[in-house]
């Protein structure tokens, strides 16, 4: 009886080490920034669902091209369903690299795992199909998640991307210079920016190149997209920050 006793003991403990390893490992797979030792940052933009206007920050993408700036746009599916001939703009830009939002931009750790899944897997599902461009990046809307999201993004192949650096582009109380002068005091190599290029973002643009000017012209920084950033800056970038990016 007591050998049986401590062999459920034994199964039980193993299978709680098991599910707490796995939550442990699946919370590692959650990227905030790239490696330290890269002299270079990635710019990354959210097109959430908007209630008004195009859902489309024209003079911002303008200014990422005539810069030829690399940049990395999160799109939620019901933005895709929306914005075809956008979608086909972004995925004709060579510098640019596209992940995906959510479906409908929820808050995940409000659903259950069933719900969840459908809503990562609904735009990478419909950039596929309609694009025939595959998703390897994922952004949770409002930057929430649980043990759950993280599983279902790593089941589904995905690189689960947060940031270590806020634009606040939405916030009408920030200035331009006070969004500048906060990215700067938190920028550093490796750094992921999260701004918003549907409409939402005040100022984008401008601090877009204000942060060009000054890491980039001035400080050397490269800028280069989420995947440079995360595979070691490279092709065609260096981690001494002696070639800039454009």
């Amino acid at each position: 009886m007591r050998d049986r006793k401590l062999q459920t003991a034994l199964v039980v403990g193993a299978i709680l080490a098991s599910v707490t390893a796995g939550s442990q490992d699946g919370a590692a797979q959650v990227i905030r920034s790239g490696p330290p030792i890269c002299k270079a940052i990635a710019l990354t933009f959210d097109m959430c669902p908007v209630r008004s206007g195009t859902g489309y920050d024209v003079p911002l993408i303008d200014t990422l091209v005539s810069k030829r700036i690399p940049a990395t746009f999160f799109l939620s599916g019901r933005w895709v369903a929306t914005h075809e001939a956008e979608v086909q703009a972004l995925l004709s830009v060579p510098f640019f690299e596209i992940g995906t939002h959510g479906q409908l931009h929820a808050h995940l750790p409000m659903l259950d795992a069933d719900r969840q899944r459908k809503e990562i897997q609904g735009p990478v599902t419909l950039l596929q199909t309609r694009y025939g461009r595959p998703a390897t990046l994922f952004r949770p809307p409002y930057g929430e998640y649980d043990n759950a999201t993280v599983e279902i993004a790593r089941a589904l192949g995905l690189r689960f991307i947060l940031w270590n650096a806020v634009s606040g582009d939405p916030d009408p109380q920030l200035s331009r210079t006070q969004m500048v002068d906060n990215l700067k005091a938190t920028v550093r190599n490796g750094s992921i920016i999260v701004f918003h290029a549907n409409g939402r973002g005040r100022h984008t643009r401008a601090v877009v190149e204000d942060l060009y000017e000054d890491l980039v012209l001035t400080k050397g920084l490269q800028l280069v997209t989420v995947s440079t950033l995360l595979d070691g800056c490279k092709p065609g970038q260096t981690r001494d920050g002696t070639e800039r990016s454009h």
